[in-house]
C-alpha cells in the first residue's frame, strides 16, 4: 500500500476544497446566466439619442411545465448607471439574488454619453426646468431633457416592447445609480411603482462627494472627476507615487492641478474652480427643491460609515418626509461602507464585528419584501418608518419616526480642563484621569494648537492609496480605522470621559458647538465623536484600546455666516461654530470611554485651507498658506461641546 504523508494528505484535502469551491461558484454563475435570456437594445429618447440597454428576461423552466415564473407577467427592476453594464450578470449572485429568486425582468442601462449610449455625459445633470409648474425661473420647453426624461422614455419603451411584463417598474441603485433612481421619480412615469435610492448624493456642495460644508474633498473630487470625464468609459488617474498623501502635498496650491495635469480638459474640475461657493450652479444641481411630494413608494438606504455619500440619503429622506401624506417614505441605515449592503455578508467592517450578516438581512428581509409588495402585491406591508442597525449593541431597531425625538433627550459632551469630557447627567470625569500636558497648566480656559498647512494631519493611516487603486485601497473602510494614529500629534485635541458606568445609546442628530479663535483669517474645524474600547478587552484583543470614529464632519470657517458669501475671520476673536455631525444610532457600552477630537486639517480628503482669507482657494498662491494658532474655549461663557441625542431608559 502506498503511504500518504500528512503534508500530501493536507494538500489533497485543500486542493479538493478549493476545486469544489471554484466549481460551485462556476456552477452558480452558469446557473444564473442560464436562467435569463439576454438582449442588447438601443432605446430611443425624445431627442433622437439612443441609450444602450441590456434586458434579462427569465427563461422558461426546463422540465417543470411552467412558463417563466408560474407563467404570470413579471415586474421590471430597472437600474441606470454611468459605470458600464457589461458586468450586469454578476449582480445576480449577490445584490439581486433574493429578487431573482422572486422573479423579475431586470434591465440595466448606460446613461447618456457613457460607454455605448449616445449623447453627451454631464456630471450630475440638473433636473430640467418643468413646464407649467408656476415656479419662478422655470422655462416652458417640453423637449428639454434630464435623467428623469431619459428614465421616462425608457420605461415607456420597456412597457411596450418587453414581453411578459406586468406593467409595473421598480428602480434601485447605489451611489450615482441611486441618484438616477431618485431623479427618475421627480416626474415619474405612471408605471414606476417603487424606488430604492441607495447612497444617493443629494447636494455636492453641502455634504456629498465633492464638498462638506464648503470644504473641498480634494482627493475624491479630483480622482472621481478625472475618472469619469477622461473618456466614455472610466479611466483611473495615474499617480507616480503609492502614497498619495505625498503626491497631493507636493502638488502645492490647487491651481497647479490644471496647470500641471488636467490642462482645462475636465469639465467638473473647471466647475470646482469657477464655483468655490454655494452659488446658483450648485443649487441647480441639487434635487432637494424638486422633492415636493412623495409620488412613488421610496426605500432610502444609507450606511453609517459611508465614505462617499452619507449626507445624501438622509437629506433625501428628510425632504420627502415633509410631504409624505401616505406613509410610503422609508429609511434603512445599516453598519456599512458605501454600498456595503449590495454584496457580501455584512458581518463586519474593517476590524469591527457586528454579530450577524447585516447585508444579507437587508437584501432578503427588507429590499426583496419591499419590491414584492409594491410590484407583485405579495407579502404584508410590514415596513416601519425607519429601520436602523444600532452598532455597539449590534441590534436592528424599528422606529415610527426618524429621528426618534420622542424617545431621546439632548445631552452635552462638554469639553473640560485636563482633556476632560463630561456627559451631562452622568457626573464628572475622574480627577487627574489621563495625562495633563504641562503646556496647559495652569488652566487658561482654552486649549490651543498650531495648524500648519505644510504639515497637515492625514485623514487615515499612511500610506494613503489612490481611491480606486487597482492593487487594493483602504479607502472603503477608512471611517472605521483606529484613530490612535493621531495620538502623538500636537495639532489634534482629544477630550475623553471616564469609563462609562452604564451603556449610553444615541439615536438622532449629533451636533458640534465649537467656540474658537485663530490668529489667521480663515480656518477649518474638524470634530470627531469616538468610541474608545477598554484596554482590557479579552473578548476581542484586536480591539483593545481601539478608537472607533462614530460621527465626524468638517466645517470651513469662512462660511460661518453664509454659504453663499464667505467672510474672513477676525483674528483672535472668539466665534461660535455650529454644524451637524450627522445622524447616528449607536451604543457606547459600559466600560468604554467617549472621546471627542478636534483638529483643523484632514488631508488629502479635505484640501488645505490657506488660513489666510482669499476669495477663491482654488486660485490661492503658495504664499497664502500660513501656519496659525487656533484656540478652543471651554468656559461657561464659551462652552464648547458636542450635543448627542441620548435614548431614554437605555
Amino acid at each position: 500500500m502506498k503511504r500518504v504523508t500528512l503534508p500530501a494528505l493536507l494538500l489533497t484535502i485543500v486542493s479538493f476544497l478549493v476545486l469544489s469551491t471554484v466549481d460551485a461558484r462556476l456552477q452558480q454563475q452558469s446557473t444564473a446566466a442560464d436562467r435569463f435570456e439576454v438582449s442588447d437594445v438601443m432605446v430611443p429618447m425624445r431627442d433622437g439619442k439612443r441609450l444602450h440597454t441590456k434586458i434579462f428576461t427569465p427563461r422558461l423552466r426546463q422540465g417543470s411545465g411552467e412558463a417563466g415564473w408560474k407563467g404570470e407577467p413579471l415586474p421590471i427592476i430597472f437600474k441606470r448607471t454611468p459605470y458600464g453594464i457589461q458586468g450586469a450578470a454578476n449582480t445576480f449572485n449577490a445584490y439581486y439574488k433574493a429578487l431573482a429568486e422572486d422573479g423579475y425582468i431586470f434591465v440595466h442601462q448606460d446613461i447618456r454619453g457613457k460607454f455605448q449610449s449616445e449623447g453627451d455625459f454631464v456630471m450630475q445633470r440638473p433636473a430640467r426646468l418643468r413646464q407649467g409648474s408656476g415656479e419662478a425661473g422655470y422655462v416652458t420647453d417640453p423637449s428639454s431633457i434630464d435623467e428623469g426624461t431619459d428614465t421616462c422614455d425608457t420605461i415607456e419603451w420597456l412597457i411596450k416592447n418587453v414581453r411578459n411584463n406586468n406593467g409595473r417598474v421598480g428602480m434601485l441603485g447605489v451611489s450615482y445609480d441611486g441618484w438616477t433612481t431618485i431623479m427618475g421619480a421627480i416626474e415619474p412615469h405612471p408605471a414606476l411603482k417603487a424606488i430604492s435610492p441607495q447612497a444617493s448624493p443629494a447636494d455636492m456642495w453641502l455634504g456629498d462627494d465633492f464638498h462638506h460644508n464648503g470644504a473641498f474633498r480634494l482627493s475624491y473630487g479630483f480622482e472621481y472627476a478625472a475618472m469619469m470625464e477622461s473618456g466614455k468609459d472610466v479611466q483611473q488617474f495615474s499617480f507616480d507615487r503609492y502614497d498619495t498623501f505625498d503626491w497631493y502635498l507636493s502638488l502645492g496650491p490647487l491651481r497647479n492641478i490644471n496647470e500641471k495635469y488636467l490642462k482645462g480638459k475636465i469639465p467638473t474640475w473647471n466647475d470646482y474652480v469657477a464655483h468655490p461657493d454655494y452659488d446658483e450652479f450648485w443649487k441647480r444641481q441639487t434635487m432637494i427643491p424638486h422633492l415636493t411630494s412623495v409620488k412613488v413608494p421610496t426605500l432610502n438606504v444609507a450606511g453609517w460609515w459611508d465614505q462617499e455619500d452619507f449626507y445624501g440619503p438622509i437629506a433625501i429622506y428628510d425632504a420627502l418626509e415633509q410631504h409624505d401624506t401616505h406613509g410610503i417614505n422609508y429609511l434603512v441605515v445599516g453598519p456599512w461602507r458605501h454600498g456595503g449592503w449590495s454584496g457580501g455578508t455584512g458581518d463586519s467592517l474593517g476590524a469591527i464585528p457586528f454579530g450577524s450578516n447585516t447585508a444579507e438581512y437587508f437584501r432578503e428581509k427588507i429590499q426583496a419584501p419591499f419590491f414584492a409588495y409594491y410590484l407583485k402585491d405579495q407579502g404584508a406591508k410590514d415596513f416601519p418608518q425607519a429601520i436602523t442597525f444600532e452598532a455597539g449593541a449590534n441590534e436592528w431597531r424599528r422606529w415610527d419616526q426618524w429621528p426618534p425625538t420622542r424617545s431621546t433627550e439632548t445631552r452635552a459632551l462638554a469639553f473640560g480642563a485636563r482633556e476632560e469630557l463630561t456627559l451631562s447627567g452622568t457626573g464628572t470625569r475622574e480627577p487627574g484621569a489621563g495625562p495633563v500636558p504641562v503646556s496647559r497648566l495652569p488652566d487658561t480656559g482654552f486649549d490651543e494648537y498650531v495648524s500648519d498647512p505644510a504639515h497637515p494631519v492625514p485623514y487615515r493611516q499612511r500610506p494613503i492609496q489612490a481611491t480606486y487603486f487597482p492593487g487594493g485601497s483602504k479607502w472603503s473602510t477608512w471611517l472605521v480605522e483606529d484613530q490612535r494614529f493621531v495620538d502623538d500629534r500636537n495639532d489634534v485635541l482629544s477630550y475623553e470621559t471616564a469609563p462609562l458606568e452604564s451603556d449610553v445609546t444615541i439615536a438622532g442628530e449629533v451636533k458640534a458647538h465649537l467656540f474658537a479663535s485663530t490668529t489667521g483669517s480663515d480656518a477649518d474645524w474638524i470634530v470627531k465623536l469616538i468610541d474608545v474600547y477598554p484596554e482590557d478587552n479579552p473578548s476581542n484583543w484586536a480591539l483593545a484600546g481601539y478608537q472607533l470614529m462614530v460621527s465626524n464632519e468638517v466645517f470651513r470657517g469662512r462660511y460661518r455666516e453664509s454659504f453663499e458669501k464667505p467672510k474672513p475671520i477676525e483674528p483672535n476673536k472668539v466665534l461660535e461654530y455650529t454644524w451637524s455631525l450627522h445622524t447616528q444610532n449607536y451604543t457606547f457600552k459600559k466600560g468604554h470611554r467617549i472621546m471627542v477630537q478636534v483638529q483643523s486639517t484632514w488631508f488629502p480628503i479635505i484640501d488645505r485651507n490657506p488660513q489666510t482669507f482669499v476669495p477663491n482657494i482654488f486660485q490661492a498662491a503658495e504664499g497664502d498658506f500660513k501656519a496659525a494658532t487656533h484656540r478652543v474655549y471651554r468656559t461657561p461663557q464659551y462652552p464648547s461641546r458636542v450635543d448627542v441625542p441620548v435614548v431614554r431608559g437605555r
